[in-house]
């Protein structure tokens, strides 16, 4: 496999970069990198079964497909994520924590779609919209500075506002770790994710819009979900040009 170099530019906190950046070829075609980074629903988490769906459901796989071999989509999805929150039972999965190894593990990247802060609704971390969306910031800025320094150049980042709990997470499986209050919470998720997205200079979609949860536990994407996400994920990456 042949590396081509490239010449990059970007304007990173007022000042401009031009760094050669290594791209990996398959024939003629010039991959690029896109990491998607979330929680379950990044994963793939079945609502009835508890499993995972297959890479040709999960909407990574199916940005893959949608993409094709000019693009190469690695998922680091994790169920019960957090933004920068330690569980108190798990607390390996804080997102802050994994964020500098993973990106340096898969570097370069080009593009990172970021959906995640549907886990700091739980009860036991009393969080608002507000505070989330701030994790959500810190996240971003670390994508921000990590690359600079360590792959010489600021991927593009898709910064997803996670879609609503539903309506009936009292008969979620998961009722107790979240709570009514949770639901009205992520209603406000758009208006302050797209906050973050302006401040940083992300792309910015609401997955509120077009995707509802699944009836049965309130959370989790169902595989029409999947399908509507990769399909407008594919849209912005089109339509911008990344």
């Amino acid at each position: 496999m042949d590396k081509q170099k490239i010449q990059h530019c970007v304007i990173f906190k007022g000042i401009l970069k031009c760094v050669g950046q290594l791209r990996y070829r398959q024939g003629e075609i010039v991959v690029k990198t896109v990491l998607c980074y979330g929680d379950s629903n990044t994963f793939g988490y079945i609502p009835e079964t508890g499993m995972r769906y297959p890479r040709d459901i999960r909407y990574p796989g199916r940005l893959q497909k949608l993409l094709g071999d000019s693009y190469n989509v690695i998922e680091e999805g994790c169920n019960g994520r957090t933004t920068i929150q330690d569980d108190p039972i798990d607390g390996w999965k804080n997102g802050l924590d994994y964020l500098k190894p993973c990106l340096n593990s898969h570097k370069p990247v080009d593009i990172v779609v970021l959906m995640l802060g549907s886990n700091d609704l739980k009860a036991t971390f009393h969080l608002t919209a507000k505070e989330i969306a701030e994790n959500v910031a810190v996240i971003v800025d670390v994508i921000q500075t990590f690359t600079a320094e360590k792959q010489g150049f600021v991927p593009n980042i898709i910064l997803i506002s996670p879609p609503e709990l539903g309506r009936n997470i009292r008969t979620s499986p998961f009722y107790g770790a979240f709570f009514e209050e949770a639901v009205e919470e992520s209603k406000k998720f758009p208006e302050y994710y797209r906050s973050v997205a302006e401040k940083y200079g992300c792309l910015f979609y609401n997955a509120a819009e077009d995707i509802y949860p699944s009836g049965v536990d309130s959370l989790h994407l169902t595989e029409d979900g999947h399908r509507i996400l990769a399909e407008r994920v594919y849209e912005i990456i089109k339509k911008s040009g990344i």
